[in-house]
């Protein structure tokens, strides 16, 4: 299978720049092209951007100005840029490095040049999202962990909010996971766990939804742009793919197989400060409530 490749935004006003550009780095990369920098951020809002190849003298917003707009928000502010500009003074490329630009390419540009410190830059990228891969997920069920949780939610949480549009959550809890753990051994509650993440994470279709291990034998799962409703459709789904496991479970007083509760809370965030720690309390009373009512069931608030 051939590698992914990787996706470059070229953001010039001159057409000319744009064809050179996108000719030679097409080649090998997937290029996206922007005319000025309001282009660029809904460019990078729309796809997965690698590397951004930015001018400065742009009309409406220049490179100064994009540059900084991209580094003040959560989902840009990793993506490395890099400055092509007609502006020749040291002091030009001082400050872009100082706004947070990983380097500084001179026009009339020479292409091998450009070619190297591009790949040179991708491939850091390369390694820096690998690691970052690496302590974003759980060791045991290789999905995302409760740090990457903690991080998505303050994101989504801050993108709902400006665009008043709805997140919600459901947390999961296997039901008498203790006693599995007791009856069955922790190598088999190992492997419970490694067999329920696979099947939640098969429920899981979208791009922009999350799933996580939330600790222990409790699971998480963000939907951004998902009402109550649709939140508890997909927590229903959640449920019964569980059930479909059929994994045996002799010490669980309400079934033969392996079950799990699920407290369902959704919202329109209005207080960006808040980071969705309320949410998470309404979801955890809704657990609460699966578990009082019986177990193997969803229950669903909107705050």
């Amino acid at each position: 299978m051939s590698k992914e490749k990787q996706t470059i935004l070229i953001v010039d006003d001159e057409r000319l720049n744009i064809d050179i550009l996108g000719s030679e780095l097409g080649k090998d990369y997937h290029i996206i092209v922007a005319k000025n920098g309001n282009q660029a951020v809904t460019r990078i809002e729309n796809n997965t951007i690698d590397l951004v190849l930015l001018d400065i003298i742009m009309p409406e917003l220049d490179g100064y100005e994009t540059i900084k707009l991209l580094k003040n928000h959560d989902q840009m502010k990793h993506i490395p840029v890099i400055f092509i500009t007609s502006k020749q003074e040291d002091e030009d490329e001082a400050k872009g490095l100082q706004l947070g630009a990983v380097d500084y390419i001179r026009k009339p540009f020479n292409l091998p040049i450009v070619r190297s410190r591009v790949k040179t830059h991708l491939d850091l990228k390369l390694k820096t999202d690998l690691l970052e891969k690496m302590v974003s997920l759980d060791g045991l069920t290789n999905i995302y962990n409760r740090r990457k949780f903690d991080e998505m939610l303050d994101q989504e949480w801050k993108r709902a909010t400006r665009a008043h549009t709805p997140l919600s959550i459901i947390l999961i809890d296997i039901d008498f996971f203790k006693n599995y753990n007791d009856f069955y051994g922790h190598t088999a509650g190992d492997d419970c766990l490694r067999k329920v993440a696979r099947g939640l994470k098969l429920c899981i279709n979208r791009p922009e939804d999350f799933l996580g291990r939330y600790g222990g034998e409790e699971f998480v799962v963000l939907l951004p742009n998902t009402n109550a409703a649709g939140a508890k459709i997909m927590a229903e789904k959640l449920r019964q793919a569980v059930e479909n496991l059929d994994i045996p479970h002799s010490y669980s007083p309400i079934s033969a197989h392996v079950t799990i509760s699920l407290g369902v809370a959704a919202t329109i965030p209005v207080e960006p400060h808040d980071s969705g720690i309320s949410l998470v309390e309404s979801a955890d009373r809704m657990l609460y409530e699966s578990k009082k009512k019986g177990r193997n069931q969803v229950q669903c608030s909107e705050v």
